[in-house]
């Protein structure tokens, strides 16, 4: 019983792995070319075989270590490239001041 509920838990975590990798895949091929050189990131297709081959391994090779490299490499681009690559395509925020907080412009307690 308590494997079974193991190894439920386990394809659930695995599957979670490959929906993040698939979604990073599909945004690096998204983005702009000149987007990642201007971000002063490594180049699209670096990311996208980097991405690639992160979920070739989530689907063909159940290797947990690789599984887990493979994560680290998505939540850098996540982390670390999908933001600038935002910052500098002009994504993100719309509007606003730099001095504007969750809920509107910061006043200073006036």
């Amino acid at each position: 019983m308590l494997m079974t509920a193991f190894g439920g838990l386990m394809w659930l975590i695995f599957t979670a792995i490959l929906v993040l990798a698939v979604v990073a895949l599909v945004m690096a091929a998204i983005a702009r070319e000149d987007a990642y050189r201007a971000a002063d990131k490594q180049n699209k297709m670096f990311w996208l075989i980097i991405l690639g081959v992160t979920v070739a391994v989530n689907l063909l090779v159940p290797m947990l270590f690789l599984q887990l490299a493979g994560l680290v490499a998505t939540i850098v681009f996540f982390v670390d490239v999908r933001p600038a690559l935002r910052q500098v395509s002009g994504g993100g925020r719309r509007g606003g001041s730099s001095s504007d907080g969750p809920y509107g412009p910061y006043n200073g307690g006036r």
